[in-house]
């Protein structure tokens, strides 16, 4: 009984080390909740590497949730969150930066890689056909020989 009682004990101590208590906020209505998801699911953990607050456990993702809820019940408009969010960590927080003279190359570069591909496939589209792309010719000495050896192929192929 005594063990038992000991396995019991140490199974509910054990599993009460590992609970993580989640921030549970009280939302009005099911859209807000919707916003409040929305916004955490757009911006970045500063201090993980590609995943959003909605999904971080870092102590820095805690604190953006929580912030993104406290400026939620004071009113603010997503994009005054966001804009408080960047201005306190840096334009890394958001998954989709603006596009200005700082982010430009982050936006130009699929396009110029997709054209300098296009560019690429027509020179060689060009070069190809202005070379020609024929067959070699075969001279009288060649065409005996492979004549020669289909014949004997035939021969030994059918016997």
């Amino acid at each position: 009984m005594l063990r038992i009682l000991c396995f019991v004990v140490a199974t509910v101590a054990s599993s009460m080390t590992f609970a993580d208590v989640s921030a549970v906020y009280g939302f009005d209505d099911r859209s807000e909740e919707q916003r409040y998801q929305n916004l955490i699911a757009e911006l970045r953990c500063p201090k993980c590497q590609n995943q959003n607050i909605a999904d971080s456990n870092s102590p820095i993702s805690k604190d953006m949730r929580n912030a993104v809820y406290q400026m939620m019940l004071d009113g603010a408009s997503d994009q005054e969150i966001v804009d408080s969010l960047v201005g306190r960590f840096g334009e890394f927080v958001k998954y989709k930066p603006d596009l200005d003279s700082r982010t430009f190359m982050l936006w130009a570069t699929p396009a110029i890689a997709v054209l300098g591909g296009l560019i690429v496939v027509a020179g060689i589209v060009v070069r190809s056909r202005r070379t020609g792309t024929a067959a070699p010719t075969l001279s009288a000495e060649e065409q005996a020989r492979i004549d020669r050896m289909l014949a004997e192929k035939n021969r030994n192929g059918s016997a």
